[in-house]
């Protein structure tokens, strides 16, 4: 019987939690920025490893602030928790340790968890094992692995140890695949993508994509979708003087569609102003958001 289960990846924003799920993955679904609480919905991917099978699961970065988007994001987050086998709790190896000491607090249920030390490639050894040390000394974690995505380090050992700890049960899910999510929400974590690296610092936060259309052909994916802003001067931003800076957004992202399709991709971006969606339940169903 192969070893099948649920793993919930959490840490606070900008712990490298997307990266490393596209790490373990291969595969590029999770949108990667060095901006924080880029990440806002749960992200589900398939890792087959020596005959078992990983469902990890993504999530927005713990928080905790008030707004209503950031509510969900937080409840997205410990919903993951909850449906989760193993929990990989991540952390940059420069943080201090509250962030831990906070997400061991949300465990009420004492889920078992793993410390996920990440960005490890940014210092020395002699600080990576003084972190894990830290961690190791609290006695919480089934154990603590220092993993680089840039240099490659730890993966087999992460996954060795993720596997030790899942259940025997059969596949979830068809192996062939490699995540549960529609290409809809695939691709609409993409564009999102191409906003944060072209507009870096200066995208809103109050940004977000909705995916209009997708018309599906053998070889071509027309892709029709429109870019949320709460404020006519964001628009302004984001088209960009005679149009420049939405076809630079457009352009990368037909590129980062069409590495994940593996199909040639046609694009069509527009930009609408939906005043406050943030804070409107309404609006935030509109896009997707279930808030309470």
């Amino acid at each position: 019987m192969p070893r099948s289960g649920f793993v919930g990846i959490l840490g606070k924003p900008n712990a490298g939690k997307s990266t490393l799920l596209n790490w373990l993955l291969g595969e590029k679904i999770a949108l990667v920025s060095p901006k924080e609480n880029a990440s806002r919905k749960r992200v589900n991917a398939i890792v087959m490893h020596k005959d078992n099978q990983i469902i990890l699961l993504d999530t927005p970065g713990l928080h905790e602030k008030e707004k209503l988007l950031n509510k969900f994001m937080l409840k997205e987050a410990l919903k993951a928790l909850g449906d989760s086998d193993l929990v990989l709790f991540l952390a940059d190896v420069r943080d201090d340790l509250d962030g831990y000491r906070w997400f061991l607090e949300l465990n009420k249920k004492n889920i078992p968890h793993i410390v996920v030390l990440t960005k490890t490639d940014l210092v020395n050894k002699e600080e990576v094992e003084k972190k894990k040390k830290e961690y190791e000394e609290l006695g919480k974690a089934l154990a603590v692995i220092p993993v680089s995505a840039v240099s490659g380090s730890g993966r087999e050992e992460l996954l060795d140890e993720i596997i030790k700890h899942l259940p025997e049960h059969p596949y979830y899910y068809d192996p062939e695949i490699i995540s549960t999510e529609n290409i809809r929400d695939i691709y609409k974590e993409l564009i999102r993508e191409a906003l944060f690296e072209k507009l870096g610092d200066e995208l809103p936060y109050e940004t977000d994509v909705i995916i209009d259309k997708i018309e599906e052909y053998d070889n071509l994916d027309k892709v029709y979708a429109t870019i949320i802003v709460e404020r006519p001067s964001q628009k302004g931003m984001i088209i960009g003087k005679k149009g420049q800076k939405i076809k630079e957004i457009g352009m990368y992202a037909r590129k980062l569609l069409e590495e994940f399709s593996g199909k040639k991709i046609y694009l069509e971006l527009y930009v609408k102003v939906v005043p406050k969606w943030t804070k409107k339940k309404s609006a935030l169903e509109e896009l997707g958001y279930e808030v309470d």
